[in-house]
């Protein structure tokens, strides 16, 4: 298998279905939560296979902006990251890592979520989460976003954090990227925004 290094060429752009099922394939997790483990209450997550939860995020595409967005090398997708308005995603309503002062807030459409990083894993520290960070806070400002939130991993604070636990993206990565910190609940599990306008730095 071919192994990259970060000077490699990476594009991205809005996700496609096709590109996305491609990505996902039929083994490993992502081919089972397709990326709904958010858009789905604890209930709705237990009584879904597999199959429904990659119908529920194709029907995604069809009723309003892509979800997420893809990085792609030699034309292939090697990434994926999630992006929606916050309401689309109602299992934050009653995550621990929101807060209880916060799960009450009302969502609206100016407040966009990034959601989790699938990355293919021969492409892994390659920069391709922070090509797929810039392009998911460019897809969810050009299509209303005033403010974007996260819930990544502080490392530091979790140094026992396997891939699988990371899925969230770090601390460090958002930071890098003008994230900055508004809460934290959960000790290792902040919660990040950018406000439209904000540069890093």
């Amino acid at each position: 298998m071919a192994q990259y290094d970060a000077a490699s060429k990476l594009d991205t752009a809005p996700a496609s279905w096709a590109a996305v099922e491609e990505l996902f394939g039929t083994k490993g997790e992502p081919s089972r939560c397709w990326c709904r483990w958010f858009a789905l209450s604890g209930k709705e997550w237990t009584t879904t296979t597999p199959d429904d939860r990659k119908e529920l995020l194709k029907s995604a595409f069809h009723t309003g902006p892509a979800p997420g967005v893809l990085a792609f090398r030699d034309g292939h997708p090697v990434g994926w990251c999630a992006v929606e308005p916050r309401a689309s995603y109602p299992r934050l309503k009653r995550s621990r890592v929101l807060g209880t002062e916060r799960q009450g807030c009302q969502d609206d459409n100016g407040l966009w979520a990034v959601g989790c990083f699938v990355v293919a894993p021969s492409h892994r520290r390659t920069g391709v989460s922070s090509a797929l960070l810039a392009a998911a806070v460019n897809h969810a400002f050009n299509h209303g976003a005033e403010v974007i939130e996260a819930y990544p991993v502080d490392t530091e604070l979790r140094t026992r954090a396997t891939a699988s636990d990371l899925y969230h993206g770090t601390l460090s990565l958002f930071v890098a990227a003008g994230f900055r910190p508004v809460s934290e609940s959960v000790p290792g599990r902040p919660v990040v925004q950018l406000k439209k306008g904000h540069t890093p730095g």
